[in-house]
């Protein structure tokens, strides 16, 4: 009787071994996903993240749990950052300088990996590049920083350049943009180019700033770094043809839906650099050791097609630096 009781008593513990087993598995970790927009625009873009993940071993839906907050309505946005706090995630994914300083405040402790355009130690992101401190460190475009050297392309590009346009978006401000314009205005007289700043902050201010473009006599167009613009990028080239408006942009998927020319850092690339941070610091680094970083290649776009429409002849040392050339 002894020995039935033990060994029933037996299979009732080895049944249990699953349980306790499952009960001491570590819970898979869950990355809050922060940006501004919706989902459509960013799925390469996050196809490129989920890449950078994969390489340290974390595979969506397997090894992490990855929870988006689109940010169509600025206002919402430090409800977001506070749900995301208050669920304890592992890890925040900041995407823009307005998401990277909210949830910032949002928190000292879960680690923040942010993209952002502007500089992350002036807008006190970080400590700095190299040690960033506390608990964020990322990927930072310095969009702003390459508007001179777009200024010098349309140069080459447009001959008889004397008054061109730079269009931003008022509404986001960026750490660093006001440096960023001085060494903009500086590239213009340097040219001997007279610049003019346009803002636009939505869809109809968009039409009415190419409208100005007109009035100030306007034969080039620099396009600023920012979200909606690239949200707009459709409408952005049909306005440019409109107005045979020669336009350089920041990101070569303007150049792929008909602009001109663009000259900027692969957003593939930095998006799979987060990507890998993002899965080194769930395995245990700490984001105040890993330095901010930034990207080491600039492509230029060119589109062929839409320069013949423009009737513009594209010099051939011009096309010989392209990286990429749409005919």
């Amino acid at each position: 009787m002894r020995r039935r009781e033990f060994i029933a008593g037996l299979g009732g513990a080895t049944a249990a071994w699953p349980m306790v087993a499952r009960a001491q598995e570590k819970p898979v970790p869950v990355i809050g996903f922060l940006s501004p927009g919706s989902p459509g625009p960013g799925g390469p873009l996050l196809a490129a993240f989920r890449q950078g993940l994969s390489e340290n071993g974390y595979t969506e839906g397997q090894k992490v749990t990855i929870e988006y907050h689109w940010v169509e309505e600025p206002a919402r946005l430090p409800a977001m950052a506070a749900d995301f706090v208050d669920r304890k995630v592992d890890l925040i994914l900041a995407i823009s300088d307005p998401m990277a300083r909210t949830a910032k405040s949002a928190s000292s402790t879960i680690p923040i990996v942010f993209f952002i355009g502007g500089d992350p130690v002036a807008g006190g992101l970080v400590a700095s590049l190299a040690r960033p401190g506390g608990n964020l460190t990322g990927v930072t475009l310095f969009g702003g920083e390459l508007n001179p050297k777009r200024l010098e392309l349309l140069s080459e590009l447009v001959s008889q350049v004397g008054v061109i346009a730079l269009l931003v978006n008022p509404n986001v401000p960026r750490a660093g943009a006001a440096a960023a314009l001085s060494s903009m205005q500086d590239a213009a007289r340097a040219k001997g180019v007279q610049l003019h700043i346009l803002n636009a902050a939505s869809e109809s201010e968009i039409d009415a700033a190419f409208a100005r473009l007109v009035e100030l006599h306007a034969v080039a167009l620099v396009i600023d770094n920012d979200l909606l613009f690239f949200s707009r990028r459709e409408q952005l080239g049909a306005l440019a043809a409109r107005y045979s408006v020669p336009t350089i942009y920041y990101r070569r998927e303007f150049v792929a839906a008909g602009g001109l020319i663009s000259y900027g850092p692969s957003y593939a690339t930095a998006y799979r650099q987060a990507g890998i941070y993002a899965g080194t610091i769930l395995k245990g680094a700490k984001p105040a050791d890993l330095p901010v970083l930034q990207p080491t290649q600039v492509e230029l776009v060119i589109n062929l097609r839409t320069a013949r429409a423009l009737g513009l002849s594209v010099p051939l040392p011009l096309l010989g630096r392209a990286d990429d050339v749409i005919e």
